[in-house]
């Protein structure tokens, strides 16, 4: 805020401005604002002057002489007869009318009850002077300022909602092929539960991904066109290898790793390797017991 013989504006004296890119609105409250204080709307706002809870009026861009109640008391009588304070409390209110960025995060379940983690990221603005009395109006001021957290929070639910509608009766690897579906949704639920409060949707985009890592990194397999039982051992391939293990590829092949002529592991085989167990050389089987003493004593 800079309030500099009576000049109200949303600068700073740097050039920034204090509603950034992350805040709705921004209120300031200071006695020392009575009539002819000059209030200074940039393009980027509208300003909303109120006195003691009442809405006095409305302001786009431009610079304009405030006229309120206290009229005949300024200058130096108002300072002089109240002390150097107006008798009357003014709230000179600037909201952002440029498009901020908002994301919301969650967790959703499929018809496997498998936890899926979300992401949304949506645009809004306020668009006209009756959204910006509606934000002001619906949406409480956290100390002096609206921020995107707030909205974010206040709408987590409906988003949420609009979600789990569909994935909750979706099996999981088949949600992306809903990913439409599931954002015209999400768009129709949030857009109405916005507009309460003066707040106009312009796009969005929807992120649904299995929150466990490895599960995510099983679907990434599957998709390439393995079965679930080869993404396993792929996926077990790929951990033996970032580990360093020489054996990995065995792994990935469900066959036996081995040095100097000697099975040192055993991985499955059979129908889903090629290789039926018939066919797996003596070499590579388990040795027999050694007989007990008892056999022997007998012998």
């Amino acid at each position: 805020m800079a309030i500099n013989r009576q000049v109200i504006t949303s600068l700073h004296h740097d050039g920034s401005n204090l509603l950034g890119t992350k805040r709705l609105a921004f209120r300031i409250a200071d006695e020392s604002i009575v009539s002819g204080s000059l209030l200074t709307v940039e393009t980027n706002e509208f300003c909303v002057l109120k006195s003691r809870g009442a809405v006095l009026d409305v302001y786009e861009t431009g610079q304009y002489a405030l006229t309120t109640p206290d009229k005949p008391l300024l200058g130096s009588i108002a300072q002089g007869f109240f002390g150097g304070n107006s008798p009357w409390v003014y709230e000179v209110i600037y909201i952002n009318r440029s498009k901020l960025l908002i994301r919301s995060q969650g967790t959703a379940t499929s018809a496997e009850m498998a936890e899926m983690a979300y992401q949304v990221d949506y645009y809004i603005h306020i668009d006209s002077r009756e959204a910006a009395l509606a934000l002001i109006t619906h949406l409480p001021f956290d100390g002096n300022v609206i921020d995107a957290a707030e909205v974010a929070d206040y709408a987590g639910p409906a988003i949420e909602q609009a979600i789990n509608q569909i994935v909750q009766v979706t099996q999981m690897e088949h949600i992306n092929e809903r990913i439409n579906e599931i954002r015209e949704a999400v768009k129709g639920h949030l857009s109405d539960f916005l507009a309460a409060y003066g707040i106009l949707l312009n796009d969005l985009k929807v992120l649904i991904m299995p929150k466990d890592e490895r599960m995510r990194e099983l679907i990434s397999l599957q998709a390439i066109g393995l079965t679930p039982l080869e993404a396993v051992r792929y996926y077990l391939a790929l951990k033996m290898a970032d580990r360093g293990l020489v054996s990995a590829p065995n792994a990935a092949a469900g066959m036996p790793f081995h040095i100097g002529g000697q099975p040192t592991g055993y991985y499955p085989l059979g129908a889903e390797t090629g290789l039926p167990v018939s066919a797996v050389p003596v070499s590579i089987l388990p040795p027999e017991p050694p007989p007990s003493s008892t056999e022997s004593t007998e012998q």
